[in-house]
């Protein structure tokens, strides 16, 4: 019996073969990303692009399933490969440290089968789309997790379909203006809670089952989409 045997009931051994062939490129491994991560793994993929900049910190314990009191203080894409190699002694990491910016070079080529983005900023997301565009590469894109408590609400849906999430009228503005035809991606129909302790800088409040849902759908369509 292999780890993927329980997988290969529901797919079929070509697909999990198609699966362990593909790479997938992930920025951002926060709580969104991580659990993206932790799913591919689990599911078959060997080949990975792992890119972000952050440690791990204190206040990453509430949602980041990398984070834990042991991970503190080390770089998110360090732990997050280890992590993948304690599920799959036989998967191929490449880890970049570094934010993804406009310009920023390297991290996607014609060996990258997808492209996941669960970064913050709008400038990356844009940044990353329009690149997966140019390289006719699949990408998938989460919208704001922050500030929701509801994990039922979320929906897969293209950009241009999406309504109530205040990241997406962003970035259908944006990418509307710079003619991106359509962008599948991850959304919540609930409205955004109001922080309830207004003295404290306004960071995106979070729960543990909120980014985590968003990121085992993002890692569901991808693998889907993968052995289609």
């Amino acid at each position: 019996m292999s780890q993927f045997s329980r997988t290969e009931l529901l797919i079929g051994k070509e697909a999990v073969e198609k699966l362990q062939k593909a790479k997938v490129a992930i920025f951002g491994i926060g709580g969104v990303g991580s659990y993206v991560v932790e799913a591919l793994v689990r599911a078959g993929i060997k080949n990975f692009t792992l890119v972000d900049k952050d440690v791990v910190d204190i206040t990453n314990l509430n949602r980041q399933i990398i984070a834990t009191h042991k991970t503190i203080g080390q770089p998110k894409v360090e732990v997050a490969k280890e992590r993948i190699l304690e599920i799959n002694p036989n998967a191929k990491i490449e880890i970049y440290k570094e934010f993804f910016l406009p310009e920023s070079k390297g991290f996607l080529d014609e060996t990258i089968d997808y492209i996941v983005d669960a970064v913050d900023t709008v400038t990356a997301k844009i940044e990353l789309i329009m690149r997966a565009n140019k390289l006719n590469i699949p990408i998938i894109s989460c919208m704001g997790t922050g500030n929701k408590l509801d994990p039922t609400k979320f929906e897969v849906s293209d950009i241009y379909k999406t309504s109530v999430c205040p990241l997406a009228k962003v970035m259908r503005k944006e990418l509307k203006q710079r003619n991106i035809k359509k962008l599948k991606v991850v959304y919540s129909k609930e409205e955004p809670i109001k922080n309830k302790d207004t003295k404290e800088k306004q960071v995106p409040a979070s729960i543990a089952f909120v980014p985590s849902v968003a990121g085992l759908i993002i890692a569901g369509e991808v693998i889907k989409d993968l052995i289609k």
